[in-house]
């Protein structure tokens, strides 16, 4: 009986974590793909956000080539990608200070 128990708890479980997974809301990208607005992506809504994302990827993989591949060899090497990361991160730096100027004059515009 204690060995059926321990058998049957592990399949329950990922039952519930199915069932727990299938009701939670969209996300705001997923939403995208959600074309008869039911709020679950079926078979063909998955398919096409799945594309989507493989596309987007490419467009990347290949703009970065573009940009960071100096000696156009089809791959970054670790100069080139230690480029692309430097840049990376002058833009994240660039962006949370731009953030953090307007939370400044938000906050100055309330005293």
């Amino acid at each position: 009986m204690l060995a059926l128990a321990m058998l049957v708890a592990p399949l329950t479980l990922a039952l519930r974590a199915e069932e727990t997974a299938k009701e939670k809301p969209l996300t705001k990208n997923q939403q995208k793909y959600d074309a008869d607005k039911d709020g679950k992506l079926n078979d063909e809504e998955t398919a096409a956000a799945k594309e989507a994302a493989k596309a987007k990827s490419k467009e990347t993989r290949e703009a970065n080539l573009a940009k960071y591949d100096a000696n156009k060899d089809g791959k970054l090497d670790d100069a080139e990608l230690a480029r692309k990361k430097a840049d990376e991160q002058a833009a994240s730096e660039a962006a949370k200070a731009e953030r953090a100027a307007k939370k400044a004059a938000k906050e100055a515009e309330k005293k």
